[in-house]
């Protein structure tokens, strides 16, 4: 579908593994390597990759690990980019289950973080106390499918469009 619409997809594997902020901040640096360089592959590109993270608990709050990355996710980029222009991702999993909630998983833009501390919510407070599924509901951009009854694996993209 990818190559379809324009778009050079790169699958980066699909028993990706590991502690789900961090797997978020290696993903981060590739998409801002894209970004930057055109390497290792030009844009538009997504980088797409499955499997299934973890989380080590920390906080008292509610989450799951695909929500977990998102969040991480938009936190390296923006370290990273400083902003994070012409970037989008995906996080779910395919069962409709994230944690212990009917949420799938949440969608991250360029203007994620923007809109969260206009709306007074800290990102890396949310983070800290794994609460990405309040953070994602209070910018209504969590995934929710309801139970698919098929948990085939996580799914994770990355689009880098071609914007300058």
């Amino acid at each position: 579908m990818a190559r379809e619409a324009g778009v050079t997809p790169l699958i980066l594997g699909d028993a990706i593994e590991g502690e789900s902020r961090e797997v978020a901040r290696v993903f981060a640096g590739m998409a801002a390597q894209v970004r930057r360089h055109g390497q290792p592959l030009p844009t538009p590109c997504v980088l797409i990759s499955g499997g299934e993270t973890t989380v080590t608990v920390r906080g008292k709050g509610r989450g799951g690990r695909n929500v977990e990355f998102a969040l991480a996710l938009a936190i390296a980029l923006e370290e990273a980019l400083g902003d994070t222009p012409g970037i989008h991702a995906i996080a779910c999993d395919t069962d409709g289950v994230d944690g212990a909630e009917e949420v799938a998983g949440a969608v991250i833009g360029p203007d994620t973080l923007t809109r969260a501390r206009a709306a007074g919510i800290d990102p890396r407070a949310m983070l800290q106390a794994n609460d990405g599924h309040t953070f994602f509901e209070r910018l209504d951009d969590r995934i929710v499918t309801g139970p698919t009854l098929t948990n085939v694996n996580d799914f994770r993209a990355i689009f880098v469009d071609g914007v300058n």
